[in-house]
């Protein structure tokens, strides 16, 4: 019998808009605390109805996207790889999120001063090998060094659209050979890349894209995705998913939506079909 997927979340009690690091945040629109609260915890309820074991994290007065746990790192079997950060601001995260991993009996691994590298949020596995997005906040070099340290290919994806910083805002693998992508985000040769590479690509509308339809969560054969999507979710459904919208409006804001909100603890790799049919 498998085991259930598991995943860290982080409650949003101290979330807000406080700084501005990428081009949706924007302090003087800020976020409602209440409806946070409720978008979050809308997630959590319906991973646990799927059998996913959840783990926290304690959220933090002042470290307002510590709620964002995809970037906190990567999982890889029994190594964590912590995240490192471009940004001052975001930086504080880390030793909280090392020393969390360290007392849980991970083997902390970590990447060369001289790199950055922003977790889940840069890097993500289709079948056995590591897409990896970089400039806006991960580097290539460091996603190579990564791929060395656990033995796995490594495929470097240059990100040119400022709005989808991470991976996991334009990119989302779904099975072993499908992922969800947005064009509109990667320079010609990562396109060319995923064309190579990914037997089945389905494509997100520029509209759908920049509702964060993209940074979706997969459990087996459900995609919990941001609502704002309907062509995008019909395509899924006829391809046998079981789309579940919510909304994810106050995260948005900071630019992050589902993925952003919770990190494989069993493992990156391979992890959206692991669990089979849930």
């Amino acid at each position: 019998m498998s085991s259930p997927p598991r995943i860290l979340m982080c409650k949003p009690d101290f979330y807000g808009i406080e700084y501005e690091i990428n081009p949706w945040m924007n302090r003087l629109v800020g976020t409602d605390a209440a409806t946070s609260s409720r978008q979050w915890q809308a997630l959590h309820d319906t991973l646990v109805d799927l059998g996913v074991e959840i783990s926290l994290v304690e959220p933090m007065k002042g470290l307002p996207d510590l709620v964002f746990t995809a970037n906190a790192g990567l999982v890889y079997r029994s190594i964590f790889i912590p995240s490192k950060f471009r940004h001052g601001v975001r930086q504080v995260e880390e030793p909280f999120y090392t020393a969390w991993f360290q007392n849980r009996g991970w083997d902390v691994v970590n990447i060369p001063e001289k790199h950055y590298f922003e977790g889940a949020g840069d890097a993500l596995f289709l079948g056995e090998t590591l897409f990896a997005g970089y400039r806006f906040r991960s580097d290539a070099r460091g996603h190579q060094w990564i791929g060395d340290r656990l033995g796995v290919e490594v495929l470097p994806l240059e990100l040119v659209d400022g709005h989808y910083y991470h991976l996991d805002t334009c990119f989302c693998p779904i099975s072993p050979y499908q992922a969800i992508y947005f064009p509109g985000a990667f320079d010609d040769y990562a396109l060319n890349v995923l064309k190579s590479r990914v037997d089945e690509l389905i494509e997100a509308s520029a509209a759908e894209a920049a509702s964060f339809s993209c940074n979706a969560v997969v459990v087996g054969k459900t995609i919990i995705m941001n609502d704002g999507a309907p062509r995008l979710s019909e395509s899924l459904r006829r391809l046998g998913f079981d789309v579940k919208p919510h909304r994810f409006t106050e995260f948005i804001k900071a630019g992050g939506s589902a993925k952003c909100l919770t990190l494989r603890l069993d493992g990156e790799e391979a992890a959206s079909w692991r669990s089979g049919s849930t």
